[in-house]
């Protein structure tokens, strides 16, 4: 087959064709209802289908096997580039999640220290305090919305866990502007890298927001690479600071590094983190057996069975539908030659949803990750290989807290009976009404 055409059986345009809808409209729509389109997508035309969104938009290939994700992940870093240009004028352009090949694996040495399992264990207390401090000041016996509580309280982890900031004025002016910052809409997120739009609302105001953030976090790098407790200090910026200065290559992160590590950190890391926990709150209410096996579990400081309600949420609730990757090189994937420039995305949502990776899919059953672990390639909400997520660990171990501490204290029920359903917020997937529940402190 010419390396130049890769007639998927399984081609399909969305919207159909005629649709007189304009490009930016159809784009939009996709990413507002891709959970809803990419199944009936895929139960029509199988595990591997093309999509067009729009008549001039490239063509994107769609995985849900496996096996054909395996090859994404255990691929050639000179094959498989980053898939989210888009990022880079809120994100920067030395993100880890942007760089590729060389730069890309001396980025991500120099990170990873920051998210060992000591120096996980390192964050617990402080995450542990920042939920105690958050929780002591909810509303009991009324509907509060979980999301909305869940977004305060992740955000504060970063600011306090991972930017260790602690000047109570510098605090005071991040919190509004690391907020908005994490908010990015697809809109604005779409017209960032357009200097004309730059000039205008809401793009204006957004970069406003971003150049005073930024001024703020080269103010505490400045400060923190003199600090004379920085070896003691266990927040993420000082670790990647320890690990830039320990470096044997004498080739440390620069300021403008550390700075696009920090957002994100925050761009990646809150949204999702939150829209997480707001789906096991969700989850729990309704459920009332799991609730009491994760009450005992927290009461009893068993982490382990907090921890696989974490990944099972992650499973059933995907937060990120879909992954991308650039191809740079033509490949063979599930006997397709695809050529170099196209975009490759693993559907999470598809293959988590699938019953044949997980029998019973539609249940929510955290004990599957106690009794063994999923199969390769089956469980990738943080993706796979040498681009898999760096701050996965940082996230679970966030979770698990969490729900450690609230769950000690308090009794979960649904302000009503019914499931939310999914609602698309920016990048992610959340509760349709912010996972409104009714707390009550337990005796």
């Amino acid at each position: 087959m010419p390396v130049d055409t890769f007639p998927l059986a399984a081609a399909t345009r969305l919207p159909p064709r005629g649709s007189r809808l304009p490009a930016p409209i159809q784009t939009f729509l996709y990413g507002k209802y891709r959970h809803v389109l990419l199944p009936r997508v895929h139960q029509r035309h199988g595990d591997i289908f093309t999509l067009k969104l729009a008549q001039f938009a490239p063509k994107v290939v769609v995985l849900a096997k496996p096996a054909d994700i395996r090859n994404i992940f255990t691929g050639s870093a000179s094959t498989f580039h980053a898939g989210y240009g888009i990022l880079g004028p809120a994100m920067g352009d030395h993100s880890v999640i942007l760089l590729d090949e060389g730069e890309h694996k001396r980025v991500r040495r120099l990170v990873m220290p920051a998210f060992t399992g000591p120096a996980l264990r390192g964050y617990q207390d402080m995450v542990a305090q920042l939920t105690k401090d958050e929780v002591a000041g909810w509303e009991t016996d009324r509907p509060v919305n979980g999301y909305t509580r869940m977004q305060q309280l992740t955000l504060e982890v970063i600011l306090r866990v991972v930017f260790g900031v602690t000047d109570p004025n510098r605090l005071t002016e991040m919190r509004p502007l690391v907020y908005h910052v994490a908010s990015i809409g697809p809109i604005t997120l779409l017209g960032l890298s357009n200097p004309l739009l730059r000039r205008v609302n809401p793009w204006r105001r957004y970069r406003a927001r971003q150049e005073r953030l930024d001024a703020l976090l080269y103010s505490e790098i400045t400060e923190r690479r003199r600090a004379k407790d920085l070896e003691s200090r266990t927040d993420i910026l000082s670790r990647l600071l320890v690990a830039s200065r320990s470096d044997p290559s004498q080739d440390g992160l620069s300021d403008a590094e550390l700075r696009d590590q920090l957002i994100t950190l925050l761009l990646a890391g809150h949204e999702t983190t939150s829209a997480a926990l707001a789906w096991t709150l969700h989850e729990l209410a309704r459920q009332p057996v799991h609730l009491k096996a994760a009450q005992k579990a927290a009461s009893t400081g068993d982490d382990e069975y907090l921890s696989a309600v974490a990944k099972e949420i992650l499973r059933l609730r995907p937060v990120v539908y879909e992954l991308a990757r650039q191809l740079a090189e033509p490949v063979e994937i599930g006997g397709y030659r695809l050529p170099a420039g196209i975009a490759v995305m693993p559907a999470v949502g598809l293959v988590h949803s699938d019953s044949e990776n997980f029998p019973d899919a539609d249940s929510f059953r955290p004990e599957r990750f106690i009794e063994g672990q999923p199969a390769a390639n089956t469980w990738i909400p943080f993706g796979g290989g040498a681009r898999r997520c760096v701050g996965a660990g940082f996230a679970l171990m966030e979770m698990t807290i969490v729900l450690r501490e609230l769950l000690r204290d308090f009794d979960i029920r649904p302000d009503r009976p019914r499931p939310e359903a999914p609602y698309m917020r920016n990048v992610t997937l959340v509760p349709a009404r912010g996972a409104r529940i009714v707390l009550t402190r337990r005796p």
